[in-house]
């Protein structure tokens, strides 16, 4: 029989929840936009890349209580702890709606089954310096943020509700 993988932040949702099903309701009770993930195309796509660590920042819950909250659950050793990933959510200096370039609203092509994530790469590979992409989504695009990030982008994140998140990306000059 295979050895299940120890929970850590680096986690990804769906290999969590392949191994240890029992712990679905327990990151949805803990991070409730998670509940979404029972939408396959979403099961597909978010939860494969999607971090223990990006879901509790999805959650606003420290990326240590999630863990370990799982590790109990699952019947692990507890998590001596790390950083968790932080999300710029105050207004930045940098932005102006002027110099927004180029939108992109994900929720019509998740309810379609299509995967925006290729589109929205794209976009911010070929994002011009000094300008800004805007990115609609219905929850919290975690992966993508942290690989705008890689690519030397900063962002700022925007909750409008729980199912509903713009997030605006900017190359400085």
């Amino acid at each position: 029989m295979d050895e299940k993988p120890v929970i850590t932040p680096k986690t990804k949702v769906l290999q969590l929840l392949e191994a240890y099903p029992q712990l679905e309701a327990v990151l949805v009770a803990m991070v409730p936009a998670f509940r979404k993930l029972q939408n396959p195309v979403l099961r597909r796509t978010v939860a494969r890349v999607a971090t223990l660590q990006q879901a509790a920042a999805v959650g606003s819950v420290a990326v240590d209580e999630l863990v370990n909250r799982l590790r109990r659950e699952a019947g692990q050793d507890l998590y001596a702890g790390g950083a968790g990933s932080a999300y710029r959510t105050e207004r930045p200096g940098w932005f102006d709606a002027a110099r927004v370039a180029k939108e992109l609203d994900a929720r019509p092509l998740l309810a379609a089954g299509e995967q925006p994530v290729n589109q929205a790469m794209a976009d911010l590979a070929a994002l011009a310096p000094g300008t800004i992409y805007k990115l609609s989504a219905p929850f919290l695009p975690a992966p993508l943020i942290d690989k705008g990030a890689s690519l030397g982008l900063e962002h700022w994140l925007v909750k409008e509700s729980e199912e509903s998140f713009e997030v605006y990306f900017y190359r400085k000059p």
